[in-house]
């Protein structure tokens, strides 16, 4: 924000704002007060012509907004025309240690510079050169009204100088963003291949292993379901109840609907499930058969079927 020299009026009291005072200070190039006609229309010409530079400085800072390397060494053929010589003078823009110089240019000591900050850190100049000696004015031959030129025109260097890093900063962080996105899109695309392989092989192993509990295990253990007494044939149903189970997974099944079910209670409505009654299953679990009753209860409870007349087992075999 600006420091004025002076107390600018509250919001609502602009009444007591001075015009005069305030143009005092803005108006970086004083009136004069007494001019002849012709020195008049002078003195005109040169203001037309500063106000040239600074509207070609601003094109040109539009047109090359992404590279301070192009805006300066097009504004730095542009800024002798704007002097009140411009057939003997030449300009030189030095900027973050390159220099930029227009056509003829030749050091000489008839000059006028402007020093480029940004950040309050110098980061070079501008100046004016007069390949031949003029008449004195202002500032050796170069007048007050072209010092405030040159100093405005270094001051839009340095805006247009952040502007163009801010610009190029921002292009590079898109461009970033954009390789990240086309990282992440190609990884997802290889994500999705490899789990669709993960799926796949999972179907096939589990493809192969029914087959094998199909074609190989359930043959041997029907053969050995009727060789053995009839006492220990309750292992041998509910071994081939589990396996069958692999194949038909009724225990995830039940978990994933019922995550309250303790392991216990699981394994009870696996027996539950192939038609065992409270009494074989506290003698295949060593409980007692108040317990398998607790269990059972317990197990209705958690199936929303407690005080219904809904079977058990029936219930179990449907899900």
């Amino acid at each position: 924000m600006t420091n004025f020299p002076f107390t600018l009026p509250d919001k609502g009291k602009t009444n007591d704002f001075n015009p005069n005072e305030f143009i005092s200070f803005i108006w970086k190039i004083p009136f004069r007060q007494e001019m002849e006609p012709g020195r008049a229309e002078i003195a005109l010409r040169e203001r037309i012509k500063e106000l040239n530079c600074l509207y070609g400085m601003a094109l040109l800072a539009e047109r090359y907004y992404d590279s301070m390397e192009d805006f300066l060494r097009c504004l730095v053929e542009l800024l002798p025309l704007a002097w009140q010589y411009p057939e003997c003078a030449c300009s030189r823009i030095v900027f973050q240690d390159r220099t930029y110089k227009s056509a003829r240019f030749r050091i000489s000591k008839w000059r006028q510079v402007s020093q480029i900050l940004m950040y309050s850190e110098p980061v070079g100049e501008v100046a004016i050169f007069y390949l031949e000696e003029k008449p004195p004015a202002d500032e050796g031959p170069f007048l007050r009204e072209e010092r405030v030129l040159l100093d405005e025109i270094a001051r839009r260097i340095s805006a247009t100088a952040i502007r163009v890093s801010a610009e190029q900063e921002l292009q590079e962080m898109n461009k970033q963003l954009n390789l990240e996105r086309t990282s992440l899109k190609e990884a997802n695309a290889v994500l999705k291949t490899v789990l669709s392989n993960i799926e796949e092989e999972k179907k096939r192993i589990y493809s192969d292993m029914q087959s094998n509990i199909d074609k190989v295990i359930m043959p041997l253990l029907n053969a050995l379901f009727v060789e053995i007494p009839k006492p220990q044939r309750k292992y041998v149903e509910i071994l081939r109840n589990n396996l069958e189970e692999i194949t038909s997974p009724f225990t995830n099944n039940l978990l994933r609907k019922y995550h309250s079910l303790t392991p216990t209670e699981v394994s009870v409505c696996n027996m539950i499930k192939i038609g065992m009654r409270t009494k074989e299953i506290a003698e295949m679990k060593g409980l007692s058969v108040s317990t398998v009753h607790r269990h059972r209860e317990h197990i209705r409870r958690k199936l929303g079927i407690t005080n219904k007349k809904s079977n058990l087992t029936t219930v179990l075999q449907s899900l």
